[in-house]
Formats: structure tokens, sequence, C-alpha cells
């Protein structure tokens, strides 16, 4: 009598049936939950992001441009910056990336401050942080004026 009963590995003992329909749906079921927990964990984790290389940029805008009392979105390598022109003329820069959840920044001319729509954040025209979820202030940059352009670099 010929026995062809699956073998097990280590033991060299013959798996029933049962254990063997067992261990195929065990291993059936446990790679779809991979296959479903991978996906959902990548879109939760997010990839690591590089820092940016780019220490300072020429905007396109000339300071005659900029009204007092505004505020512009510019691109500072892979990073939003806002630039702002103070009521009183000042020129100021900062990371537009709210310290909060990320959200997008922008200029509060009726306020005179800088808000995150997100979640009402609400920041000072120094950067810090005055009401709102924000943990802490925002990254300012150096703002300097070469023959009209507006040049920003990160602060050393």
């Amino acid at each position: 009598m010929n026995d062809s009963r699956p073998v097990a590995p280590l033991s060299g003992q013959p798996i029933s049936r049962k254990r063997f329909i067992d261990w195929l749906l065990g291993t059936t079921f446990g790679g779809l939950i991979v296959a479903v927990l991978y996906p959902v964990a990548s879109y939760l984790v997010p990839p690591p992001a590089g820092e940016s290389s780019v220490s300072s940029v020429t905007l396109g805008v000339k300071l005659a441009d900029l009204k007092p009392n505004s505020g512009q979105i510019f691109k500072f390598g892979n990073e939003p910056g806002l630039l702002i022109r103070t009521s009183s003329g000042d020129v100021r820069a900062f990371s537009a990336v709210c310290t909060h959840l990320g959200c997008i920044v922008e200029y509060d001319t009726e306020h005179q401050n800088i808000w995150c729509p997100c979640h009402n954040g609400r920041y000072s025209l120094q950067g810090a942080n005055i009401s709102g979820p924000p943990p802490k202030p925002l990254t300012p940059y150096t703002v300097n004026v070469r023959g009209g352009e507006i040049v920003v670099s990160k602060e050393a």
C-alpha cells in the first residue's frame, strides 16, 4: 500500500487532509491581510521627503510691485514660502507650511497677521504662533532687495 499524503517538512510524518486544508486556508488568509494592509499602511505613512538643497531664490516680483499690507506665496525649492510687505513697508518672508498639520498659510490683510485656514491658526508678522493649534513658530527667511529684485534665503 502506497501512502501519497503530503509529508510534514521537519518531522517526515504524513499530514492529514484537514491539517493541510487548515494550513492552506491560513496562509491564504494571511496573504490577503498583508495584501490589504500594505497599501493602507503605505498611504498612511508618507515617504520621507528630502530636504531642499536651495539656499536662496530670486523672486520674479519687484519690490515696487508688492503693495504695502499684502502677501504672496512663492516657491522656495520644493516648499512654498510666504512673502509679506507690512503696512509700514517692511518686507518679510517665512515658510508657508503651517507647523500644526502642514497646511499652506496665507497673509490676512484685515487682521495683518498670518493665518492658517485649516484650523484657524494665527501667526504674528514675526512668525510667532499667537492663537490656534500651531505648536511652533514659522521658519523665517532672510529677505534682501538688490536692484529692486527680492532675494530670499534661508537663515544660517
